[in-house]
């Protein structure tokens, strides 16, 4: 049988406290193919000393694969900007967005709530993907996939998921944008 793959980005490795520790611990089983990228290598070698050094020590835990960014996966990134997904400020992220679809990854884990791991992005995520034709990714918090207690927020998701998956792609755009505008008038108050 075939692992999941899992796409770790660079804010897990980072924070491997609490919730991330315990993700950390069950990747060591090797219950999932782990992906990172050279976007993720990068970013760790941006950290002081001596973060960056037990950073890159910790990853040697782990059985993992690395992923090269590409033409394709820059592709990928500038039409998630163009969709809608994030703002071009939030770039870096959606390279990793990228590179997790580009190679079927099934997760992604991360712990930039603000950026990833919100319903909105996850939402604009599934259906780009659809239409660009990428299959399905969900992006999670370390305690969903660590068995943790992120189970109200795997149902709001799948809720989401749910509406969007027999949409044509006109049905999924309006949809998104439907949401999007909600957003900034509930923001606006």
């Amino acid at each position: 049988m075939r692992k999941p793959k899992i796409y770790l980005d660079t804010s897990v490795i980072s924070n491997l406290e609490k919730d991330a520790l315990i993700l950390w611990e069950e990747l060591k089983t090797n219950k999932f193919q782990v992906i990172i990228s050279n976007i993720t290598v990068a970013e760790l070698s941006k950290f002081q000393e001596p973060k960056r050094t037990a950073m890159l020590e910790k990853i040697t835990e782990l059985e993992y694969q690395i992923i090269e960014e590409n033409n394709e996966s820059l592709s990928l990134a500038e039409r998630y900007i163009n969709f809608g997904v994030l703002k071009r400020k939030c770039l870096d992220n959606l390279r990793h967005i990228a590179v997790a679809s580009m190679v079927d990854c099934k997760y992604i884990v991360s712990c930039s709530f603000h950026q990833l791991v919100n319903i909105n992005t996850i939402e604009r995520v599934q259906a780009a993907n659809k239409v660009y034709g990428y299959n399905d990714i969900f992006i999670l918090p370390p305690t969903m996939i660590a068995g943790g207690t992120g189970d109200d927020i795997y149902n709001i998701r799948y809720t989401n998921y749910e509406k969007i998956r027999n949409m044509t792609h006109q049905e999924i755009f309006e949809h998104t944008h439907n949401e999007a505008q909600y957003g900034l008038e509930f923001l606006k108050g």
